[in-house]
């Protein structure tokens, strides 16, 4: 992975350089994209991936609008999206995979 490192708000996070359409990501010089495991079909939207993570028993929380959060009841994880689908990028990918191991996966698209 390529990219900036930012530091805003007290949060750092990497920008990657990216030329890639919704739903995929550049990374190392390869677009990459998610996949649901299961059914076999790349997400593509984020009302596609709510429904998969709703499925799985993710929560949906509406408190900050400029991002798109999922919460597992019974457990600490987090998972945050930028608002934008646009800007989803193989780091997000690979935190939602990383959480579901058995239902999603990054590949090269």
């Amino acid at each position: 992975m390529s990219g900036v490192w930012l530091f805003k708000n007290g949060v750092v996070r990497l920008v990657e350089k990216q030329q890639a359409t919704a739903g995929t990501s550049v990374a190392g010089g390869r677009r990459k994209a998610l996949v649901h495991t299961p059914s076999g079909q790349v997400v593509s939207s984020y009302a596609a991936l709510e429904a998969r993570l709703t499925a799985l028993g993710w929560e949906r929380y509406y408190e900050d609008p400029s991002l798109f959060q999922f919460h597992k009841r019974g457990s600490l994880d987090l998972i945050s999206l930028p608002a934008d689908f646009s800007a989803f990028s193989s780091v997000h990918m690979y935190d939602i995979v990383v959480k579901n191991r058995d239902s999603f996966r990054v590949v090269d698209a």
